[in-house]
């Protein structure tokens, strides 16, 4: 389970940056080596990526975070510019919320941005099922800022379904709760079945649920989530495969006025 307890982070070891492969492959953020785990680089990309934070629990007053961040999302295009993407269960069942792009070392350099809306999936909402862990939601303008989007600010992926799996190496980047910055990996998916995908990138620990498997040409084709709420162990992490479901909730989410 790569979501964190609220609003406990929980206390988890130095990540093990370790080397998999000596392959390179363009994605993401750039061509690197494949199953390699390190800091994300504060970049256009990793602007898109944030922490979701609690707001009851303190989140956002004054205008920067505060208290410990649980999951990752990041802004996906949308026609109302105000649209991220997350998994199920880092949303199902929550309060308040705020989502802060960029976060690093406790600073907001994108502003803090309260979650207005979500949406679920009816298989997560009526029973859970991994293969609905995918969820959306929207996000308020940013006050004193011209009446910005989310977009207008940081950018948006593209969300894109029914690639095939392993057809390009992703780029992972999410925010284990026991650092506060994002870590970045890139490495082909694999199959674990016919509706779940899984990568291997080391150190992908609590915290990272949510965060956004993007590809070479910028798009959202996976979200850390779906088999084992993500994945049991800090090494192998999942996503549901990107299909009719979340496509349709796609559609729901971003026409929402």
């Amino acid at each position: 389970m790569k979501r964190s307890p609220r609003p406990y982070a929980a206390l988890l070891g130095v990540v093990l940056l370790a080397v998999t492969s000596a392959s390179e492959a363009a994605a993401g953020d750039g061509p690197g080596p494949l199953g390699v785990t390190v800091v994300a680089g504060a970049t256009a990309g990793t602007a898109r990526v944030g922490a979701l934070f609690d707001a009851d629990d303190g989140g956002g007053g004054g205008g920067r975070p505060v208290g410990s961040h649980f999951c990752t999302a990041s802004v996906v295009r949308s026609p109302h510019r105000d649209l991220l993407v997350t998994a199920a269960h880092c949303l199902a069942g929550q309060g308040a919320l705020v989502f802060v792009p960029g976060y690093r070392d406790g600073k907001a350099p994108y502003g803090v941005w309260t979650v207005a809306r979500d949406f679920l999936p009816d298989g997560w909402a009526d029973g859970r099922d991994e293969d609905s862990d995918v969820a959306f939601a929207v996000v308020g303008e940013r006050g004193g800022n011209g009446g910005k989007r989310v977009e207008d600010v940081v950018g948006g992926n593209r969300f894109v379904t029914r690639t095939d799996v392993g057809a390009t190496a992703v780029t992972v980047t999410g925010y284990p709760d026991s650092r506060e910055t994002p870590l970045t990996c890139t490495n082909r998916p694999r199959p674990h079945s016919r509706t779940q995908q899984r990568i291997d990138c080391p150190g992908l620990s609590g915290g990272t649920s949510g965060s956004p498997w993007v590809n070479g040409f910028g798009e959202v084709v996976g979200v850390l989530g779906g088999h084992e709420e993500g994945g049991a162990t800090d090494d192998i992490s999942y996503s549901v495969v990107l299909g009719a479901e979340a496509a349709a909730l796609y559609r729901e989410a971003a026409s929402d006025p």
